[in-house]
């Protein structure tokens, strides 16, 4: 217990020695990103969790020095098939397209693109109950769910990527 101790302090105070900063603090890579991005208001269900998720992240827009448009392109696979040719399993693919405007001069500073996928799982028919083993409302749920799990995934790699170039388009 001791041993453990002594090596988190240890860890703890080589830290600041190696170079680290906090990304939104002072001298960090997004300093003063926080408020600086206003998000084009959605279209859709999807757009919704994107948008909300990424105001999570990045804060409300305060000073609004950015403009941020997104688009979002979603497909879905069946994955699980039973020999039976029933489809168990759901993937929906998801792939965000962005650019980042800055509002003064109306010049994209910053752009691309990200991917991911999420999955659900779809009810079967049993044959020894003569039934379907779940219901049309709860595959709906599952895959609402599964489309809004997509939004965040997506959203947070959108916002990683933002801070991570933020020193190389930040005015």
């Amino acid at each position: 217990m001791l041993y453990s101790r002594r090596f988190l302090l240890l860890a703890l105070a080589a830290v600041p020695a190696c170079g680290f900063t906090p990304a939104y603090g002072p001298g960090g890579a997004a300093h003063g990103l926080r408020g600086a991005i206003t998000v084009d208001a959605p279209n859709d269900e999807e757009g919704y969790h994107l948008v909300r998720r990424l105001e999570e992240r990045l804060g409300a827009p305060t000073t609004g020095a950015y403009r941020l448009s997104a688009s979002i392109a979603i497909g879905q696979d069946g994955l699980g098939i039973t020999p039976d040719q029933d489809i168990t399993r759901y993937r929906i693919r998801g792939e965000l397209t962005w650019a980042l405007r800055h509002l003064a001069s109306d010049e994209i500073v910053a752009d691309g693109r990200v991917r991911n996928f999420t999955a659900y799982s779809a009810p079967v028919f049993d044959d020894t109950r003569g039934s379907i083993a779940g219901n049309t409302v709860s595959v709906l749920t599952a895959e609402r769910d599964a489309r809004e799990r997509l939004m965040i995934i997506l959203a947070d790699q959108l916002v990683a990527r933002l801070i991570a170039t933020a020193p190389d388009w930040q005015r």
